[in-house]
């Protein structure tokens, strides 16, 4: 067997979810850890080792790709790339930011910024989401909302997005936005734990700005209006997220019966049951699991009446 099974990787943070993990994974439920990191080779900003994804055999999957890209993430690789969550927001997480990979190489030391999408797995009634502001926001308004800590005056100018279980959206880095309360989603982004929080005080945060100081951090917001057309080109077609997500990373949604081409992903099962098979493996699956599929796997087929995400680099 390639493919692995992978236990739940909940992580502490600020906010609380609403036990939706716990129902999707059939997991003890966790209030104070809403997260479940998946196949992640990626640290919590400056605590790592919290976040990186163990091995049942107890390494961690970070130094297994370090030891053996090409098994893993094949030929020309080094990394996997992306970084995959499991994302149950049981209040609004507070209005924040991530930095772009221009952004990022010059101040973080990193070749990642933090573009990110969002497979809506299951919402309440009426669930929404802020994204991007609905107007042009000159710097010195925004800066004055951080320092005043004004989560009124930053979330009044927001777009406020109504969201479904099927709905996908893509995040562009730079786009301020907050996932607002009773979604269960299916995150994937670039490999890196940056943000910066516009409103911290309210979740009981000194501050948010990666150690930079916010004159310097609030240079990576878009403060640009984004229209109603524009937001639109933010949501998948007739493919799950739209050609903007494909520089970053990609996401499908497969069936029993679909072939799974060879290559690093993740496999989210969001409903059903079914099979997994191929040259190396034969697995049961079913809703709620999460699978690491190696490159040495090889092609895949995904049988019965199961769906399934599928998760991955940009190639």
């Amino acid at each position: 067997m390639t493919v692995e099974a992978l236990a739940a990787n909940q992580p502490e943070t600020f906010y609380r979810g609403a036990g939706r993990i716990a129902e999707f994974r059939n997991v003890p439920a966790l209030p104070d850890r809403p997260e479940d990191w998946v196949g992640s080779t990626t640290s919590r900003f400056d605590l790592a080792p919290s976040g990186l994804s163990a091995l049942a055999d107890g390494r961690l999957l970070a130094s297994a790709v370090e030891d053996d890209p090409r098994y893993w993430v094949g030929p020309g690789r080094k990394d996997t790339g992306v970084l995959v969550k499991l994302l149950d927001a049981g209040q609004r997480l507070p209005l924040h930011v991530h930095p772009d990979r221009r952004f990022a190489t010059s101040h973080l030391a990193s070749p990642y910024g933090k573009t990110e999408a969002w497979v809506i797995v299951s919402a309440r009634p009426g669930a929404y989401v802020h994204l991007g502001f609905a107007r042009d926001v000159a710097s010195e308004e925004l800066a004055a909302w951080v320092t005043t800590q004004d989560s009124a005056g930053m979330l009044a100018a927001t777009n406020r997005i109504p969201v479904a279980a099927g709905d996908a959206i893509l995040c562009p880095a730079g786009l301020p936005h907050a996932i607002g309360d009773g979604i269960l989603l299916v995150e994937i982004q670039e490999p890196t734990d940056f943000s910066v929080l516009l409103e911290y005080s309210e979740f009981g945060l000194a501050d948010g700005h990666l150690g930079l100081g916010y004159d310097l951090a609030l240079a990576c917001v878009d403060r640009s209006a984004w229209s109603p057309s524009r937001l639109a080109g933010l949501r998948g077609g007739e493919t799950l997220l739209p050609a903007a997500a494909d520089e970053f990373f990609r996401a499908s949604r497969h069936r029993g019966g679909d072939r799974l081409e060879q290559g690093f992903s993740i496999l989210v099962a969001v409903a059903g049951g079914g099979r997994l098979t191929g040259e190396q493996d034969n697995l049961s699956i079913r809703r709620g699991d999460t699978l690491l599929v190696p490159h040495a796997a090889g092609p895949l087929r995904l049988d019965g009446p199961v769906e399934a995400i599928r998760l991955s680099a940009s190639s």
